[in-house]
């Protein structure tokens, strides 16, 4: 049985209407997929995301791996429960890690800027994998195509992406070549792992790479989907501007449409508010950037009224109640202690908000404010945020 079922095509464009069948529940797509990159999406709760609407989110295979690790996760009950998450989950395979580490975001790289100030470094890509430094300890760590896979299925993410090699902006043609057949190559090893040890249920989505260069994207599209893979990813450099970005990725829709028009799209890191032209190329589960980042430093909240305000170019778009959560939702929602301090440890939102709420602290505590309320207004798309450039953050 097909991964997606195509419910309506739009006769004007690549866009399609369907669902994608997943082990904890369907997803309708074209849809967005908001970060969980530690287990917690910034800022939110799990029951908040889902009560937004969203129906999957993204782990990342590269940072849990690191910490708290994906055996701890497993014995814990696996990713779902320790997020408190009933839904979908998708994650990333660590290839744009790996990428962050040598080369900062994708504006530092396409800027030529030195990724400075990051702990983590690339030791060496090889065709086995990446050794790297970690960010956590400073220890050797090694990343593999079957690591990735085994990392994955500790998790047990209901969508598992193979291990690529994000292929940088600033590289020439030959060396863009070299690092896609590799790419390719580490595709075959993780189907190779996934057929001796994975179990069933899980969806697997191969990337597609090729840098800028068309006849490089047209030809990884067809390696990809010959591959067999359930569904394709499109990722790695999709160039300097956003109408580079379309060309690329019309590149690779093209090659979809006549190879394998059923099979879902997922178009990897690409967010900003400004991106919705993406469905029309049907692509389905793009994934939403950070909310800090949509929102970014256009966001003031007035503590006295509980409100919140969305202020662009020093336009204000719109204003919304803030509503403030105080119950013990994690506990209420199935968190165990361990999950909870774990995610108090690794730093994130949701922990914190865990945290307060056992200390019965009844202060307010901010959220961010609901996709709902950027709809009706069209001209935020027109007034952007004139600090978010190219592809700033898009990929954590």
């Amino acid at each position: 049985m097909p991964a997606l079922r195509i419910i309506a095509r739009d006769p004007g464009s690549a866009a399609r209407a369907g669902v994608v069948d997943t082990p904890h529940g369907p997803i309708e797509t074209p849809a967005f997929v908001p970060l969980a990159t530690k287990a917690s999406v910034r800022g939110l709760t799990s029951q908040e995301v889902s009560g937004l609407g969203y129906e999957m989110v993204l782990g990342n295979t590269f940072h849990l791996f690191l910490n708290p690790g994906h055996e701890l996760i497993a014995r814990l009950g696996g990713l779902h429960r320790f997020m408190g998450w009933r839904g979908p989950i998708i994650t990333d395979s660590g290839g744009f890690q790996v990428f962050s580490m040598g080369h900062g975001t994708v504006a530092d790289e396409i800027k030529g800027r030195r990724a400075g100030g990051r702990e983590g470094a690339i030791l060496a890509i090889e065709e086995d994998g990446v050794r790297f430094r970690s960010y956590v300890d400073g220890d050797v760590r090694f990343m593999g195509p079957e690591t990735s896979m085994e990392v994955q299925e500790g998790l047990g993410s209901d969508i598992v992406v193979a291990f690529d090699e994000c292929t940088p902006f600033n590289v020439d043609r030959e060396y863009t070549a070299a690092s896609t057949e590799r790419t390719h190559r580490w595709l075959d090893r993780c189907i190779r792992w996934r057929d001796q040890h994975a179990r069933t249920d899980s969806l697997f989505y191969g990337i597609v790479q090729g840098g800028v260069y068309e006849d490089l994207r047209r030809s990884s599209t067809e390696a990809v989907v010959a591959s067999g893979c359930e569904g394709v990813a499109i990722g790695g450099s999709l160039g300097s501007e956003k109408a580079q970005m379309y060309e690329v990725v019309g590149w690779s829709t093209q090659e979809l449409d006549r190879l394998a028009p059923d099979r879902p799209r997922h178009l990897l890191g690409i967010g900003d508010v400004d991106d919705r032209g993406s469905v029309g190329f049907g692509l389905a589960g793009q994934r939403i950037d950070r909310i800090g980042n949509v929102v970014g430093a256009a966001v003031m909240s007035d503590i006295g009224d509980v409100t919140i305000a969305l202020v662009v170019d020093g336009r204000l778009i719109g204003a919304a109640p803030l509503q403030i959560v105080i119950a013990d939702q994690f506990h209420v929602g199935g968190f165990g202690r361990s999950p909870d301090h774990l995610l108090l440890r690794m730093d994130t939102a949701a922990g914190g908000e865990s945290n307060r709420n056992q200390r019965g602290d009844k202060s307010p505590a901010l959220h961010p404010v609901p996709p709902q309320m950027f709809k009706a207004n069209s001209s935020l798309t027109e007034h952007q945020d004139t600090t978010r450039k190219g592809f700033a953050n898009t990929r954590s």
